[in-house]
């Protein structure tokens, strides 16, 4: 008997290879695919005009005045990116212990998300209303005597998640981790006549060491008093992440978020398939940073690297992930075929 007949026959015939021969197969057989229409781009909003300011810890990504924003935004839409999702960095004199600035209705977010729904009206605005960008301290909620209290968060947040309804936005998407937050905002934009606007809660929000470069870019990262321990989810816990979300769930979500985005893949698992609610990952600023980063110093290709961990969101069963790539991706995608 030959090798080759010895193989067959230990391994009864089946060889994986046979699938993997030729690029056609390989494209016939592929389980998870990547396309334009999955891509959420977070961007960063400064108070001014005519502004683009890089972000030193998140190389390719920069602050953007509202007027250039929207011309990004424009570029975005035309690539085919369904969706966009704000992040204010506010003048250091208006934030406070309540970060009341939150409830102004012509904040910078507000004006933001009415600029680019006046000119880009085709794209999703995904607006974010924890008080960590409008707090003096740094925190998402509301600070008493060095405790962030649940409920008197969530009512700023409700009237905020209005406000912010009320300018155009079409997803609110409450990062600040209250007990009871999805309900009470569902009630409050039913009420105030938003019925049709969306809730997709960050429904598992892991205290986690991946936000760094985020909170520089919205300038909270030396304001920051103690940690977010006692509302942000510990990363020990897979379970507990799962009753979370089914909180979020019964009290109206209808869409759920997973925070950081690579090292949780088997939360974007496990939530696909209790839920069954459309899916999404957060590949949050650490992520971006790292692959950029590495990619800078030539130890990584950054471009597959970029495009093989947003497809790995993929397999994981999301159903769209928010990334600081979603325009280098999107540029990539046009240039081939539908879905990688």
């Amino acid at each position: 008997m030959d090798k080759t007949h010895l193989v067959d026959e230990i391994t009864g015939h089946r060889r994986m290879r046979r699938n993997r021969k030729a690029d056609w197969t390989r494209r016939l057989v592929q389980e998870s695919r990547l396309t334009v229409d999955d891509l959420i781009w977070p961007i960063f909003i400064v108070p001014g005009t005519g502004i683009v300011d890089p972000i030193a810890a998140m190389p390719g990504v920069s602050r953007m005045s509202v007027d250039k924003a929207v011309e990004a935004v424009k570029e975005a839409a035309d690539l085919g990116i369904p969706a966009i999702a704000t992040f204010p960095d506010i003048e250091m004199e208006l934030r406070d212990v309540t970060g009341s600035q939150s409830l102004v209705a012509d904040n910078l977010i507000n004006q933001a998300t009415a600029a680019i729904k006046k000119a880009v009206p085709n794209i999703g605005v995904i607006t974010d209303v924890a008080l960590d960008p409008f707090t003096s301290h740094g925190h998402d909620g509301i600070l008493r005597d060095g405790v962030i209290v649940n409920d008197e968060t969530v009512d700023q947040v409700v009237r905020a998640a209005i406000m912010q309804a009320d300018a155009g936005a079409d997803i609110i998407a409450p990062s600040e981790m209250m007990d009871g937050r999805i309900g009470a905002i569902r009630r409050g934009l039913d009420a105030a006549g938003h019925q049709d606007v969306g809730i997709m809660s960050y429904a598992t929000k892991f205290s986690s060491g991946f936000y760094g470069p985020y909170r520089q870019a919205i300038n909270t990262s030396g304001l920051l008093k103690g940690d977010k321990n006692t509302y942000y989810i510990s990363p020990a816990n897979g379970t507990e992440a799962v009753r979370d979300a089914a909180l979020d769930v019964e009290e109206g979500a209808d869409m759920l978020m997973v925070k950081p985005g690579i090292a949780y893949l088997d939360i974007c698992w496990r939530l696909k398939e209790a839920f069954g609610l459309p899916t999404f990952a957060y590949q949050v600023s650490g992520e971006y940073t790292q692959i950029k980063a590495a990619a800078m110093n030539g130890w990584i290709d950054g471009e597959r690297i970029m495009m093989e961990t947003l497809l790995c969101f993929k397999r994981a069963g999301c159903d769209g992930i928010l990334t600081y790539f979603a325009v280098d991706a999107a540029r990539k995608l046009s240039k081939k075929q539908p879905g990688i």
